[in-house]
């Protein structure tokens, strides 16, 4: 039915991206499970009354896998492990003395082993696919002479038009990953994952709006007979939005235009709302630095609705409130 132009054909990335994505949703999907063992981890310790977590903050901490260490090692005396802490964790030394006095036996110290072992496994599991990653992501780029680097093939190129082709868009699939960086919330890593779900030809998605829409972050309005109501959005990439999503509550604490939209809409619509609006702003952005090769992010600032602001309209709003209070108002420039 597709050929007869009744149905859009689905999107489907090319081999290369597909390939890159089966890496980074592995590591994804790894690095998730870690966070649960870390989480029986933690549970385990406070069955025997160790509080160390409410004290380093996290337990994938150098200090806090020392003390963890010596307690599987049969050492129980607070005070000796309060002395393991490195850096600015050793000015909580009393914290840690109470943290550390529980009923830690033996049993509690076998199952930690087997956690720290799995999470040690998982964790080199997980860079060894961020090193797989990383070199799919050099090799695309790489591997040609100055015609190829140049994004062109001029006479001193006897290669054959299709792989010239292939490798100048490779070679803004690599920097392209650099350029989404630069965006607040998008580190690396994320970048990684925004490259390998979206890929990176964006005429697939004609306009910014096609590739919202096709990731389930536009608005929803609910109709029913004369009322209408905003609705929740689509199910989509799970794992695109779970790297915008985290993505946007890294950006929502920044002191930049993206952080903030998140003040600002957070205030009447509530931080879930909040942040999807967020999320769909970074793939916007994605789609404009994707869309243009030697586009490169640029932040609006935090003042940028300020400048925006119509102060005229803000007198007059105010002046209108004050007199429905019963209230004469006189305006008088500030010197």
């Amino acid at each position: 039915m597709t050929g007869r132009g009744l149905l859009r054909p689905s999107f489907v990335p090319p081999a290369e991206i597909r390939v890159l994505r089966g890496y980074t949703r592995l590591r994804t999907d790894l690095t998730r499970e870690r966070t649960r063992y870390w989480s029986r981890l933690e549970k385990l310790l406070e069955d025997s009354l160790i509080k160390v977590s409410a004290v380093a903050g996290s337990l994938d901490t150098a200090s806090a896998r020392d003390m963890i260490e010596a307690l599987i090692s049969g050492q129980r005396d607070p005070r000796v492990l309060a002395e393991l802490a490195r850096g600015r964790m050793r000015a909580k030394n009393a914290a840690l003395v109470e943290a550390l006095r529980g009923s830690f036996d033996d049993h509690h110290a076998e199952l930690a082993r087997l956690l720290l072992d799995q999470i040690d496994t998982l964790s080199g599991q997980i860079d060894k696919l961020t090193a797989r990653i990383e070199q799919l992501l050099a090799d695309l780029p790489g591997g040609g002479n100055d015609a190829h680097e140049a994004g062109q093939g001029g006479a001193g190129c006897d290669c054959a038009a299709a792989d010239c082709a292939h490798r100048q868009v490779a070679q803004i699939v690599g920097s392209a990953v650099e350029r989404l960086d630069e965006i607040p919330g998008i580190g690396l890593l994320a970048a990684q994952v925004i490259i390998a779900e979206v890929g990176k030809d964006m005429t697939r998605f004609p306009t910014a709006d096609h590739l919202v829409s096709w990731a389930k972050l536009s608005p929803r309005t609910l109709q029913s007979g004369a009322k209408n109501s905003a609705g929740k959005v689509g199910k989509g990439n799970p794992y695109l939005k779970g790297v915008l999503g985290q993505a946007a509550a890294v950006a929502a604490r920044t002191d930049t235009f993206l952080g903030e939209r998140y003040r600002r809409i957070v205030k009447r619509r509530g931080k879930l709302r909040a942040l999807v609006a967020v999320a769909r702003s970074l793939l916007v952005i994605v789609w404009h630095l994707l869309a243009d090769p030697h586009a490169t992010f640029r932040d609006l600032g935090s003042d940028y609705y300020l400048n925006r602001l119509d102060t005229g309209k803000k007198i007059r709003n105010h002046v209108r409130r004050l007199e429905a209070l019963g209230l004469t108002v006189t305006l008088t420039q500030a010197a």
